[in-house]
């Protein structure tokens, strides 16, 4: 079997042999005919049947010798035949049926060595032969498809495939590749490729790299790659065993290098700044703990490379063990210098302050841990003023000038380092070695206890300013008890076609808005009187969603959400309410245009009392928020929010004792509140009330809503009062209004006196009205020693203040009734034949 027989011409072959024929057939044709008509044909006819001859002589020896060409033959088709000759991979085209239809020479050599004896595809070059089955099908499968698509087969060595060697196993690489722009759609390369030298060049480099790895994990210092980001890359088996790390666990997770050497030195390995230069090499000491617990102190060389804009590229870091303790200050082991070296770093390490080191130019080349914690921008390498916030750029220049200036001497400076939110660090800098231009920076964190020292400030200044709201509302107590008395007295004298009927009203009208400024004031203060009761707020709350909704209006969508299982309070329900009102208003208020006010209930537990981003004590609470969707308050207000009298509305729109009241209630029900604000997203109101836990024989879920006792009509009495008031005219109206409902009315100015009073009264009372703040002898005082003399009347206590005030000064409690200042002239006499017939 010749080459000729599989060529890849093989048509072209026959097509020349066809020419051939027809050249022969003509001039034998030509011929025949000459010489059967030799005697009728004319001498004309014979010489153009010689020229036709001739004709066909020529062209078949012009064919023969090649001076001719069929276009099947053409020089360019020989042209690129023996380029796909001479490229050495073999390769058959196939049509859209899988047939072959042409084949360069190598694949006709390797089909000859085979026993093929015609030309067919790899589908039955390789048919027969197992490891081949399944590659062919999928590449058939993908040629189909109109895919390209390569496999690589190993055949061992003596194997019947072809392309297979006696003495060694090959690699063979068949791909299959769509033809396009032929004009013949579905023809397909396939392509066969002995890679065996490639492969045996990346197993030797395989093999090398193996060698390298395995000399690396086992090499007597420990050592680990890292990206940029943190995560380990690469770790030597030494290094995992001196940490009890499983190398095969490692291998199969995302390590982080804070899984390796703890998040302290991760900090100082990460925290690092080019300078400016495209490598740095940085030593570092420390102690990091194994698997087990187990401290290991460590000498770390880590070096870094950046690229060209400065962004950290992967780092390598080696990794030895250094001597625990005192062992590193033998004599003999290390010089005495790096011995106190190494033990300064230790120190420096473990220190509960930042410490860093800076150079003649500012820049961070030495820093603890703690000291890189406290910026993102605290890197070594940086400028130490890089972690500074701006605003304080000019007072650490000054502290390090200063410092330089005074080697030995510390100079203290207060900055806020760049932080989310910013920190509070105070600076030390001294300059602690010969060389004045390094200086050595201690800082500490005092953002917490700044804001504690906030906190503190802020509470001072609000019980401050409480106790002085209480003073003034004890006086205007004093002041409006007699105006409303007096006026109530008028009143009932006049009739109201009376001309002056209508201004005694005015007066009476305006002394009860001065009246409610005034227990305003004492709710901010914190000295109103209350009447808490064990209540679920799902269930007291139950009638606020109506009342909200004609407070918000129709622009402000509103939201009530309780959560489940909610725990007891110890509230005054009706203060409370209060509260959330207030609250609802300040929120419409910021919401002009409409928005949506969400009040949600739920319980925090003691354990998660501390992650609420506010001081709370450790302890079970309700919580009860208060969010609007409106303008936010502005940083600059916010800390004045709970003063008494600030208000950002127009002049007239308010008192400013909205929130005041918010404040002094929740604080006087032994809760907390807090507000958490952003500008231009909203507002939330946070309440914090301790959860009540009640014993269960006495457990109570909620006040029961009783029916209202029906409004006293008859307000004449008798029977003998002692009135006790330091106060000249409120103890003039009570006595005025008292007799003139017919009862019999003693007074004194003091406790002194009404002790006195009642020694020398030999009828006795059926009620004692004493004020509570009185000189010399205050009211509780004069209670508590009436009760020593045995003295049982019936006690009644006025006053502007709440009764807890004094109910701990009294053994029992429940011994007398309270009526609050100021009080109108039908509450005084409620109160009075409300004691009486009790």
């Amino acid at each position: 079997m010749t080459d000729a027989t599989l060529s890849g011409g093989a048509p072209a072959l026959l097509g020349r042999l066809k020419t051939y024929g027809l050249a022969a057939a003509a001039i034998l044709g030509a011929l025949a005919l000459a010489w059967l008509f030799r005697n009728q044909m004319s001498t004309a006819a014979l010489v153009i049947g010689g020229i036709l001859a001739a004709f066909g002589i020529y062209a078949l020896a012009g064919l023969v010798t090649g001076i001719l060409r069929h276009d099947g033959n053409s020089g360019a088709q020989l042209f690129f035949d023996a380029i796909s000759d001479a490229r050495g991979d073999a390769f058959v085209v196939t049509d859209d049926k899988g047939r072959a239809v042409y084949a360069n020479g190598p694949y006709l050599k390797l089909a000859a060595k085979s026993g093929a004896n015609r030309l067919v595809g790899f589908d039955m070059l390789y048919a027969g032969h197992a490891d081949f089955a399944e590659p062919i099908y999928q590449m058939a499968k993908a040629a189909n498809r109109g895919e390209a698509l390569q496999r690589d087969i190993r055949v061992s060595a003596g194997a019947q495939a072809p392309g297979a060697a006696e003495d060694s196993a090959r690699w063979l690489r068949l791909r299959v590749a769509p033809l396009v722009a032929t004009g013949k759609d579905g023809h397909n390369l396939w392509t066969l490729t002995d890679i065996s030298a490639d492969r045996a060049h990346q197993e030797n480099a395989f093999s090398r790299l193996q060698f390298i790895i395995t000399y690396l994990d086992h090499a007597p210092a420990g050592f680990f790659s890292t990206l940029p980001g943190g995560k380990v890359d690469y770790i030597n088996a030494t290094l995992a065993n001196w940490l009890g790390l499983d190398l095969a666990e490692i291998q199969n997770s995302n390590l982080h290098i804070d899984d390796v050497l703890g998040k302290d030195a991760a900090r100082l390995l990460l925290a690092v700044d080019s300078g400016g230069k495209p490598t740095r090499t940085d030593r570092f000491h420390m102690t990091v703990k194994t698997k087990k617990g187990d401290p290991m102190p460590l000498e770390l060389v880590n070096r870094i490379d950046f690229n060209a804009d400065g962004q950290p590229l992967p780092a390598r870091t080696m990794v030895m063990q250094r001597p625990m303790g005192a062992e590193a200050l033998r004599p003999g082991e290390a010089p005495v210098r790096d011995a106190a070296r190494a033990f300064a770093n230790a120190v420096m390490m473990a220190s509960p302050v930042g410490v860093a080191e800076i150079d003649g130019g500012g820049q961070v080349t030495f820093a603890n841990p703690l000291y890189l914690a406290m910026s993102t921008e605290a890197k070594l390498g940086s400028p130490i003023s890089a972690a500074v916030d701006r605003a304080y750029g000019e007072r650490l220049a000054k502290a390090i000038e200063e410092a330089r200036g005074k080697p030995g001497l510390p100079v203290q400076c207060e900055v806020n380092f760049v932080a989310d939110p910013p920190r509070a660090i105070h600076l030390t800098v001294q300059a602690l070695g010969e060389d004045r231009s390094r200086l050595t920076v201690f800082a500490s964190d005092r953002t917490e206890s700044k804001s504690l020292e906030v906190q503190l400030g802020q509470a001072q200044k609000m019980q401050a300013v409480g106790q002085l709201a209480s003073g003034i509302a004890h006086d205007f107590n004093n002041v409006l008890t007699p105006i409303l008395g007096f006026a109530d007295l008028l009143l009932t004298k006049l009739r109201p076609t009376d001309p002056s009927f209508g201004d005694v009203q005015n007066i009476k009208q305006n002394a009860s808005r001065a009246a409610n400024l005034v227990r305003q004031l004492l709710a901010f203060s914190r000295k109103q009187t209350l009447q808490p009761k064990v209540h679920s707020l799902t269930d007291a709350m139950s009638d606020l969603d109506n009342l909200l909704g004609r407070v918000l209006g129709e622009k402000v969508k509103l939201s009530i959400n309780h959560g489940r299982d909610l725990g007891l309070v110890m509230v005054d329900i009706h203060q409370f309410e209060q509260v959330i009102i207030n609250l609802a208003v300040n929120a419409r208020d910021a919401m002009p245009g409409g928005g949506t006010l969400t009040v949600k209930t739920r319980n925090l537990d003691m354990k998660d009392s501390g992650r609420e981003g506010h001081v709370l004590p450790a302890q079970d609470y309700v919580v009860c928020e208060v969010a609007d969707t409106g303008t936010g308050i502005p940083k600059a207000i916010l800390e004045k929010i709970w003063e008494p009298f600030f208000s950002t509305k127009e002049v007239g729109k308010g008192t400013g004792l909205g929130l005041s009241m918010v404040y002094g209630i929740v604080k006087q029900t032994g809760g907390f509140i807090y507000c958490d604000t952003l500008q231009g997203k909203g507002t939330t109101f946070k309440i914090y009330l301790p959860r009540h836990y009640p014993e269960p024989a006495s457990e109570v879920v909620a006040e029961v809503k009783t029916a209202k006792a029906p409004m006293r009509e008859d307000f004449t009495g008798k029977g003998r009062i002692l009135v006790v008031e330091d106060e000249d005219s409120v103890r003039a109206f009570a006595v005025k209004a008292l007799t003139s409902r017919g009862f019999t009315v003693l007074e004194a100015n003091s406790g002194e006196v009404g002790l006195e009073v009642i020694a020398e009264d030999k009828d006795g009372f059926e009620v004692i009205l004493s004020d509570v703040v009185m000189p010399e002898m205050d009211g509780p005082t004069f209670l508590a020693e009436l009760r020593k003399r045995g003295n049982l009347t019936k006690f009644i206590f006025m006053s502007g203040y709440a009764e807890d005030a004094f109910e701990r000064h009294l053994e029992n409690p429940d011994d007398f009734a309270f009526l609050q200042k100021p009080f109108t002239l039908k509450q005084l006499i409620e109160k009075v034949k409300g004691v009486m017939e009790s």
